[in-house]
């Protein structure tokens, strides 16, 4: 009897101590958070490759700049056709883009973030320089033998009801990501890959795929620059359209 009572007792503290231990949901979206902007800037080219429905790519290549984790720049170089199209994104949830036909900076309000950014399968809020934990609530949905997969609410309203994001258990870089609208239909899913680039995991690939239209998007990091001291004044708007 003693000895039942002994595993008994050995068995609940293990269970309070992997409760007392266990992380929240916001925990692990902010370590994720701190893996995605532990750099103090970052430089380089983009491949972008956007994939209709029947399989045709149209390759369009861009530079990107980005400091902390609220500012950045990605600005089209080619095709011809392109190039020019630029998308600055500021702190205070600030945006803006350029069109060269336009000749005119915009900026982008919050009722268009959920339109897509020059015809690619990224909205300008997917793409908006702002940690994840300052846009969503989480929580924690699932853990298995390698990831954590969390369930993010917005905090204030937009494109997605809710999206579902799979974190790896490791390191916390992001693996996946399902987006949800209103009425909870899976309207986009996204797919990571990362690499250690110096000290930093930095993300070689995003693929975001559109299930509505069957379209997807394919964004490849090339020769990634890491606290290479970026001053500020490169983001500007007057920048934006240099």
């Amino acid at each position: 009897m003693k000895k039942i009572r002994l595993i008994t007792q050995i068995f609940l503290i293990m269970f309070l101590m992997g409760h007392v231990n266990a992380q929240t949901g916001a925990e692990i979206l902010k370590k994720m958070d701190e893996v995605m902007f532990s750099a103090k800037d970052l430089s380089a080219t983009n491949k972008i490759v956007i994939i209709d429905k029947n399989g045709k790519q149209d390759v369009r290549e861009a530079t990107i700049i980005q400091k902390g984790d609220e500012m950045r720049l990605l600005r089209f170089t080619s095709p011809a056709s392109q190039a020019g199209i630029a998308m600055l994104s500021l702190p205070n949830d600030v945006m803006y883009i350029y069109m060269p036909a336009f000749a005119k900076e915009r900026r982008i309000s919050s009722s268009v973030k959920n339109q897509k950014f020059a015809g690619t399968d990224f909205s300008y809020d997917d793409l908006q320089a702002q940690p994840f934990s300052e846009k969503y609530t989480a929580e924690l949905s699932k853990t298995t033998s390698d990831s954590y997969i969390l369930e993010l609410k917005p905090k204030k309203a937009g494109e997605y009801s809710r999206i579902l994001l799979t974190i790896n258990k490791t390191e916390y870089y992001p693996i996946s990501t399902e987006f949800y609208d209103k009425s909870n239909t899976k309207i986009k899913e996204s797919k990571y890959t990362f690499e250690k680039v110096g000290k930093y995991w930095s993300p070689a690939q995003i693929e975001m795929n559109d299930l509505k239209k069957g379209s997807k998007t394919k964004i490849q990091m090339l020769n990634p620059k890491y606290d290479q001291g970026l001053s500020d004044s490169e983001f500007t708007v007057r920048k934006l359209t240099n």
